[in-house]
């Protein structure tokens, strides 16, 4: 009998780290035993498995389990809440960064408002500072970060490191790479670029609504709208990595000029500074917006309450033809539409139910519960979803 290529025996390994890493990944707590049983791996197997997932520090043992009646205790085996990922993101007016753990819980967020404006350089240098702090917080709580993600509201080429165009912030073919490196130096798996729909999209499959579809559109809403298609609970980026761009589906020909450079788009009456606008508020930035405009809507403004609903008409116009092009039927809002749900959902419901009768029922529409920490928790999860594909990486 011949006998297996050293570099089989090696692929096989790496495989089955990464199987016997899934199985404690599914559980609060498992023993080697149920983890054999589980993967149908033999118990020695497991044992030497489970040797390299201890020295990844992927992994820690925790007190004392029997694994049945008989036999005796085995000690537990639990994901390391002391390895984690730093989530950055770039948005118009303010910059946020966190650290997110293997278990995905924020564990450490600032959020800092700027004004708009400012070169990649200058608003990098920014989030720097912002990163140091947040991971030195981290750093004091004992966690150890194994790489991250920045999101940036505009289309990206990761492999390189580029943001291709980002109307809302006036990039256009801005290198990242450097600045991607300085924000987490020595990290194993570095930093990556990322978009922040796309993002908040994952963030939604992993640890919010996007667990109860495999197949839906993810919804945000700031300055401009984004969106991300999540389809066989895989994100579908398209040919070119920009698929699921809602924000720019044009829902009044005839309409304002958009930032992308065209006209009518949904952006330009569903995004926040156009709701703002119609519903004649001002402010000196989107926070103070946004807050005049829910307390507008909670003293009965008549305007106010146009301005939503306008934008909930279009937003379903826009909802009811990119599901029926790629055959969703599901949504998940975030952003400011997750604040307005309120008063927004009961026209996007109308809508939907007008322009894609039974295409998205109501109990397809979901509004986030994560809030500002979404974009963010899915560029750091995208790593931490690497760090679970390939344990291996980790090993001396």
């Amino acid at each position: 009998m011949q006998a297996e290529a050293p570099g089989r025996v090696q692929d096989v390994r790496r495989q089955n780290l990464a199987v016997a890493l899934g199985a404690i990944q599914r559980t609060e707590r498992s023993t080697r035993a149920e983890i054999a049983a589980r993967t149908g791996l033999t118990k020695a197997s497991v044992s030497s498995l489970v040797a390299g997932l201890l020295e990844t520090g992927l992994v820690e043992e925790v007190g004392v389990t029997r694994d049945g009646e008989r036999g005796r205790p085995g000690s537990g085996l639990v994901l390391n809440r002391q390895r984690g990922a730093l989530g950055a993101e770039v948005n118009v007016d303010y910059l946020a960064a966190g650290v997110v753990d293997l278990l995905g819980e924020v564990r450490v967020q600032e959020v800092v408002e700027r004004p708009p404006g400012g070169s990649p350089e200058k608003i990098l240098g920014e989030l720097r500072a912002l990163a140091r702090r947040v991971t030195t917080a981290a750093d004091a709580d004992g966690m150890v970060l194994l790489g991250g993600g920045l999101a940036v509201p505009g289309l990206v080429d990761p492999a390189r490191g580029l943001v291709l165009t980002a109307p809302n912030l006036g990039w256009r073919n801005a290198a990242m790479a450097q600045q991607l490196e300085a924000l987490l130096p020595g990290a194993p798996l570095g930093v990556v670029l990322s978009n922040e729909a796309n993002s908040a999209a994952l963030a939604e499959l992993w640890y919010g609504h996007g667990s109860s579809f495999r197949d839906y559109l993810y919804v945000s809403g700031e300055v401009g709208v984004g969106g991300g298609l999540i389809l066989g609970s895989e994100l579908f980026a398209g040919p070119s990595g920009h698929a699921g761009e809602v924000g720019h589906l044009v829902v009044q020909p005839d309409g304002p000029q958009c930032s992308c450079g065209g006209r009518g788009c949904l952006e330009t009456v569903a995004g926040q500074h156009a709701i703002c606008s119609a519903a004649g508020i001002d402010g000196t930035s989107t926070a103070d917006r946004m807050a005049a405009l829910l307390r507008a809507l909670d003293a009965g403004s008549p305007e106010a309450a146009r301005a939503v609903e306008t934008a909930g008409l279009y937003l379903g116009v826009a909802l009811a033809s990119a599901a029926r092009m790629v055959n969703v039927s599901a949504v998940i809002l975030g952003g400011h539409f997750a604040a307005l749900q309120k008063w927004i959902g009961p026209s996007l419901l109308r809508s939907l139910g007008s322009y894609a009768p039974g295409v998205v029922p109501a109990d397809g529409v979901a509004f986030s519960d994560l809030g500002q920490t979404a974009a963010l928790r899915g560029a750091a999860g995208s790593r931490l979803r690497e760090v679970f594909a390939s344990p291996h990486d980790l090993l001396n």
